[in-house]
């Protein structure tokens, strides 16, 4: 089977066949490139879908990443970015051992097959240009027998006319001769060029022709084969990675074999477990007999007999339910007078300006009635002070747990901390600390064999040079066994006296919840004793519960002071008698503390130990964008 001998004919047909066949190649070319367009673009999809789900660094999410489940989520996600890698191997290795190799091979191709047409054509040409020079032969032949037959015609009839002279018949005969003999001559060119003619017409269709053909066979057939083994490339370089995904599925589904749901509950637990205690049985509280009741050790109101109070903190009810407030419960306490300001003065006069805002009347109201309501709603809190000492444990907790979360910091002791948690990272920082000890050692062990090679060798270096950093690290060494002392004392302390400890929180907790309803009484009676509802501090302190001293008081005795937001400067002059309110002067320059919520009061501080709320009309206020994001900060985290 050859195109030389079947298809000698079809010169045409096969140029149209063979360009079909590159057109397939590089269709197919085009193919494969798309396709390693979409593996990268799947590959790149499936990187960034890994990226979207991982926890990010240093947040909250990464802390929820050690539990067995969402192990088995990272461990997924890794390894869809692994999977995304082979899909990307598919596609270098297409690019390159197909679409590379191809576009190379069709433009050889398209030389190659341009060179066996272009040889074609010129064999056509020549067979062509032969055939043209037989059939001028062949005419020239006829044309001369032609002319050699009216020639010897004329003789004839010359000859056979009597009246023709002599000489005139010579001349016919001379002229037919002539003519017979150009027509012999025609023959044999006619004859010599026919010869030629056929020998190069045998060699045009036996020889030439069939090699042509045979080559542009060859060249179709080699397309043919090279197509279908980057077809089978196609599929090895599948086949490839194959092991590999299926390793990652493999690994997929051994993350997920390994979530253990137990696992997770008893981190749960070791996470959020806060070792307190559960609170015990409220007492009865009998409130049929208001003057002679009998106050229990959980009751929200004391009574005020001689303006004193004994706690009691018999029995197996504390009363510990203050962990359980919502904290911006607590920082209500900070709230403005809940009262209206007064107006700013008609004129610029001082005598214009009113003494300040005058409290309300208030009717007597029940004491149960008036602690549920600052329990559950914002206070109207006109006794700040006297409640200060009851809540400065709570307030002082809130504060740093408030700036830890802001600022990142908290206690040395984690003292704000439940016991469990506190002794979880009691133990954290322990490990920490040995761990800072131990690369501190090695370091020293390190520059003590290079101190006794110096000494050995001083021609490597001065043994002096390495004394500073020696006597550096054993201070810090020193420093860090001294950090780890502190820690295990603390941790020493909460794992050896958690029991004790914990009901000695509890014991605090119902002496400040005593405290507290101490505190309310005293707040209900100054406004019961005085006319427009206001009441003075001596008051309030005398009606002050003493409580022992506890090692608890002395620690949030300070209380920290509120940031700054801006500054103020005041419009008019506003002398402030009530408890709360501070006085200014007109013209007087004060730092914002806190800034107006609605109800028509803004606090202001003038030193460390001044501060107080003025009405807000009073003042024109200038706050500090980046100090009021803070604080507004603050303020949602405490919500």
């Amino acid at each position: 089977m050859s195109w030389g001998t079947e298809l000698w004919d079809q010169f045409d047909n096969l140029e149209k066949h063979t360009q079909w066949g590159i057109d397939v190649l590089e269709k197919y070319i085009k193919f494969v490139k798309e396709r390693t367009e979409i593996e990268l673009s799947y590959a790149k999809q499936l990187r960034n879908l890994s990226k979207k789900y991982q926890p990010k660094k240093n947040s909250k999410e990464e802390e929820e990443y050690r539990y067995t489940s969402t192990k088995a989520f990272l461990a997924t996600l890794n390894e869809m970015n692994d999977y995304a890698g082979q899909h990307e191997v598919i596609s270098e290795n297409m690019t390159s051992l197909i679409t590379g190799e191809l576009t190379r091979y069709v433009q050889e191709l398209k030389q190659e097959r341009k060179s066996h047409f272009h040889d074609g054509r010129k064999a056509q040409q020549h067979i062509e240009t032969c055939w043209k020079q037989l059939e001028a032969s062949k005419r020239r032949f006829e044309r001369d027998c032609k002319e050699a037959d009216r020639a010897q015609q004329y003789f004839e009839k010359m000859d056979a006319d009597i009246n023709v002279t002599k000489a005139d018949v010579e001349k016919a005969r001379q002229q037919a001769q002539l003519r017979h003999q150009m027509a012999e001559d025609s023959k044999a060119e006619y004859c010599s060029t026919l010869q030629k003619f056929n020998s190069e017409q045998h060699d045009h269709y036996y020889t030439h022709i069939p090699n042509i053909f045979q080559k542009i066979q060859e060249m179709e057939e080699r397309r043919i084969v090279r197509i279908g083994e980057s077809m089978k490339t196609f599929a090895e370089v599948d086949r490839q990675v194959i092991p590999i995904i299926g390793k990652c599925l493999d690994e997929i589904t051994k993350a997920a074999e390994s979530i253990d749901h137990k696992n997770d509950s008893q981190m749960v637990i070791e996470a959020f477990k806060s070792g307190f205690e559960p609170p015990g049985d409220v007492d009865f509280e009998d409130f049929t007999q208001p003057m002679k009741r009998t106050v229990s050790e959980s009751s929200l109101s004391n009574s005020r007999g001689d303006g004193k109070s004994e706690p009691k903190f018999g029995g197996k009810s504390k009363g510990k339910l203050w962990p359980f407030i919502k904290k911006n419960k607590l920082m209500s306490l900070l709230t403005s007078p809940h009262q209206p300001p007064p107006p700013p003065p008609a004129s610029a006069s001082p005598s214009a300006v009113p003494n300040g805002p005058q409290s309300p009347k208030q009717q007597k109201e029940p004491l149960s009635h008036r602690f549920n309501e600052f329990m559950t709603s914002k206070p109207k809190i006109h006794c700040f002070r006297s409640l200060k000492r009851g809540l400065s444990l709570k307030l002082i907790t809130l504060n740093t747990q408030v700036w830890s979360l802001i600022e990142g910091a908290g206690p040395e002791d984690f003292s704000n901390l439940p016991p469990e948690q506190r002794r979880k990272k009691l133990q954290q920082k322990v490990d920490e600390l040995n761990k800072d000890i131990q690369k501190e050692m090695d370091q020293r062990d390190a520059l003590t064999k290079m101190k006794d090679v110096y000494i050995k060798n001083p021609q490597m270096g001065d043994p002096a040079s390495v004394d500073h950093r020696l006597a550096e690290l054993g201070q810090n060494i020193e420093k860090l066994r001294l950090e780890v002392q502190k820690f295990e004392g603390w941790l020493a302390e909460v794992e050896g006296r958690l029991p004790m400890r914990t009901e000695q929180a509890r014991r605090q907790s119902g002496l400040y919840e005593a405290q507290n309803t101490s505190a309310v009484n005293s707040c209900a009676q100054d406004r019961e004793s005085s006319p427009d509802g206001s009441y003075t501090e001596e008051q309030s302190q005398e009606t002050e519960m003493k409580v022992p001293a506890t090692d608890f008081d002395d620690e949030f005795d300070d209380e920290e002071p509120l940031p700054t937001i801006g500054t103020c400067k005041a419009l008019y002059t506003f002398e402030g008698q009530n408890e709360g309110t501070i006085s200014v002067a007109e013209g007087e320059m004060l730092y914002v503390i806190e800034e107006d919520k609605g109800d028509g009061w803004t606090r202001i501080r003038r030193n460390e130990d001044e501060e107080g709320y003025v009405p807000t009309s009073y003042v024109e206020v200038y706050l500090d964008k980046n100090a009021k994001d803070v604080y507004k900060s603050l303020q949602k985290i405490s919500e």
